[in-house]
């Protein structure tokens, strides 16, 4: 595949028109308290989405801050307010031993109720919450006095890396409340006058700034009330803001009093490529004060990609930690660029493009004999029946499973009557799915604007197929179904020079893609990039749940093969943009991938208790665990983040990680007591650093077939492992 064009907009809507679809209206989960017209997606899989779900009280993490609705029915004091908490690294707790090393798992306690934002006038009996303004990077939380209150409410925009928690309170008295109790407050003189400020120490000992920004003048004092509670003096009108100072640095003070005054409302991504280079930004959009800087907290990812001019707003060592990412820091600008200067341009639909020597002449005569054998016998298979499934999850894998057959036979072999016969195998098996004869179709859901299976509404079961009714897993389930197409628009252009097959199922496609990853508000049938978090660098796969840990994604690889799978679609599609994008989305995933996932010895983001897992597992967004949702064995653990082993699998994962993995979990013969299509999976991984050891695994005379993924094909593990090998196998 040739390098890619300069695409200046990577965001441009991949189509605007109505889906395919036949509309239900009947989802059995509704969003709670969320003001928003009826024609509006809604976002499903985002970071807030815990306040319009289930009991509404459950935390939401910013980062570094966590927030939640206190609904005045639970904790100590019964408050009823905004509660917000941070947790420093030395709190985490570790499982099920304490003193196992590595831990299964860590979490951060949740429900300190460090500070919560009330107001004296609020009874739980009359006031209430409300959402509005919703997008895939805010949402706007307000708690209102009551019935008639004329605007008399508290404002609290929401966004990832805030550095203050902002309240804006119309009319009202502020109080405040902490279950850690009040040891002291203090007012303090801020260098601009107007500005109240009250340090206030708590019985942690952990040290809070708060924050009053009058808007007509008016300012309070602060009374302590009893060591549980402070109120101010009178009604305020204007915006208080809270922030945490760490004792190890308190220097990050100094930052936090030269930024208080701003805070962001919204935020706009722009993304640009060029080649293998690709630029995104984050450009907020802020209130308040003109003359305050926008105080925000980084990942370390994004520190690593800032170009020169963001870096040099980055305030090094100062900062707080975030619960599963390491330590957040402090940048002072509105505008963030970040840079990602390896994007994989060349790779295309054979791992030979990316990995053959231009010299190596290839596959020698012999490979390509026992890549014949294994293809001819697996051709023989029933692509239809194999995929005629109650599962999109599983369908689409068996779907995908040929069409990297047929691939193979075409890219090893160069064999047309083979490759042809296999194309139309796929064909037809893609078919029962384009035209949504599958055993449960798909529908689209009118209420939260998504393709979800009618398993849902024919069996009431939320968790059908992984709960992909609910809006789990869509970027798992539609992305071996969006690289399946590309598969076969591509081998219809090579095979028999035509573009018919893309050209009647381009939209079919492209509904997939756009339930998943729209990219642009101007489609208005879609929310904007449901599972891909351009804050975090990858998805979350948890949809409409309530969670008490927030959002969390179990498999790095099925995640990167949906933007592998982006990537190419867009390619044959001739979608420029979405072709970029999906490469950008590569190159932030594999770079998040290797600082909080996929963990080589010297990870210095996860908690050195947890590293020598090698992967998370499970990492949610308050807590890591070394599982899957499925089963507790470690080849189940390790290889969810392996599958699909595919050409995109050597740009995410490094060799080092791969030999540190293997060396820790399946050396010294471990691997050949993995029974199932597990074994496979593992040595077709290995193939990335020893790919003459998978060969010969793969190539035996005592191969079993029972040794492979429902998902995969021996056919497809040999031309890895050759291409692998440089063809030198």
């Amino acid at each position: 595949m040739p390098g890619m064009d300069v695409v200046e907009d990577i965001f441009t809507p991949i189509s605007t028109g109505v889906p395919l679809f036949d509309v239900y209206t009947n989802h059995p989960v509704r969003p709670k308290s969320l003001k928003v017209s009826d024609k509006t997606p809604l976002q499903t899989n985002k970071f807030y989405a815990n306040l319009f779900l289930g009991s509404q009280s459950q935390g939401v993490w910013l980062h570094p801050y966590s927030v939640w609705w206190s609904r005045g029915d639970s904790g100590v004091l019964r408050s009823w307010g905004l509660s917000v908490s941070h947790v420093d690294r030395n709190q985490k707790a570790y499982g099920p031993d304490p003193s196992s090393d590595p831990a299964q798992y860590y979490i951060n306690p949740i429900g300190i109720q460090s500070m919560t934002f009330s107001a004296a006038e609020f009874t739980p009996a009359l006031s209430y919450m409300s959402l509005d303004s919703p997008t895939q990077f805010s949402v706007n939380f307000r708690l209102h006095l009551g019935p008639g209150d004329h605007g008399r409410r508290i404002t609290f925009p929401l966004l990832q890396g805030c550095g203050f928690i902002t309240g804006i309170y119309a009319d009202l008295t502020p109080q405040f409340e902490s279950a850690v109790f009040f040891r002291k407050v203090r007012q303090e003189k801020h260098a601009t006058p107007g500005v109240g400020k009250w340090r206030i120490l708590l019985e942690d000992g952990k040290t809070w700034l708060l924050y009053a920004h009058s808007f007509d003048g008016q300012g309070f004092t602060l009374k302590i009330s009893n060591n549980s509670r402070i109120q101010a003096s009178n009604r305020f009108t204007g915006a208080i803001q809270l922030a945490k100072v760490p004792e190890e640095t308190p220097q990050l003070e100094a930052v936090i009093d030269a930024c208080t005054g701003g805070w962001p409302t919204a935020m706009a991504i722009a993304g640009s490529v060029d080649g293998s280079i690709g630029t995104y930004s984050f450009n907020y959009v802020r209130e308040g004060s003109s003359s305050a800087p926008l105080l925000m907290y980084a990942l370390p990812h994004h520190i690593q990609s800032f170009d020169r001019h963001t870096a040099s707003r980055v305030q090094s060592r100062l900062g707080l930690q975030s619960t599963t990412k390491g330590f957040m820091t402090a940048v002072v600008s509105d505008r963030w660029v970040m840079s990602e200067t390896d994007l994989p341009s060349a790779l295309g639909f054979s791992p030979t493009s990316a990995t053959f020597d231009p010299g190596s002449g290839g596959l020698s005569e012999s490979a390509k004999e026992i890549i014949r054998r294994a293809a001819i016998e697996e051709s023989m298979q029933d692509a239809s029946q194999q995929s005629d499934l109650d599962s999109m999850y599983f369908s689409g894998k068996a779907v995908d499973k040929f069409a990297c057959l047929v691939w193979a036979a075409w890219d090893a072999l160069q064999d047309r009557e083979l490759a042809g016969a296999l194309l139309e195998k796929v064909r037809e098996a893609l078919a029962r799915f384009v035209e949504n004869r599958q055993q449960y179709p798909l529908a689209y859901d009118g209420i939260w604007k998504g393709l979800v299976t009618t398993a849902i509404y024919k069996t009431r079961d939320l968790m059908s197929d992984f709960g992909n009714g609910c809006y789990n897993d869509h970027h798992f389930h539609y992305g071996y179904f969006v690289h399946a197409a590309a598969v076969v628009a591509r081998l219809d252009k090579e095979l028999h020079n035509t573009t018919t097959w893309l050209d009647l199922h381009r939209d079919f496609v492209n509904n997939l893609v756009r339930d998943a990853a729209n990219p642009s508000e101007q489609d208005v049938h879609f929310p904007v990039s449901r599972a891909f978090d351009w804050f975090h660098g990858h998805s979350w796969a948890k949809g409409l749940f309530e969670s008490a840990d927030g959002k969390d994604q179990e498999s790095t690889s099925e995640d990167a093969y949906f933007s592998y799978a982006l990537k190419l679609w867009g390619s044959v599609a001739g979608d420029k943009a979405t072709e970029a994008r999906g490469s950008l989305m590569l190159a932030i995933q594999r770079r998040v991938f290797q600082n909080y996932f996929l963990m080589e010895n010297s990870n210095v983001n996860q908690p050195p208790r947890f590293i020598k897992n090698k992967v998370t597992g499970i990492l949610f967004e308050n807590k890591c665990d070394h599982a899957t949702y499925f089963g507790s064995e470690t080849h189940f653990i390790q290889g969810i983040h392996m599958i699909p082993i595919s050409p995109v699998s050597p740009y995410i994962r490094s060799g080092k990680f791969v030999q540190e993995e293997w060396s820790r979990h399946f050396s010294g013969g471990r691997v050949d007591k993995v029974e199932g299509g597990w074994r496979g999976i593992l040595y077709a991984n290995y193939a990335l650093v020893d790919p003459q050891r998978a060969w010969e695994f793969f190539a035996s005379h005592n191969f079993k077939t029972e040794w492979l993924d429902q998902g995969a094909s021996r056919t497809w593990y040999l031309l890895l492992a050759s291409a692998w090998g440089n063809g030198n196998i």
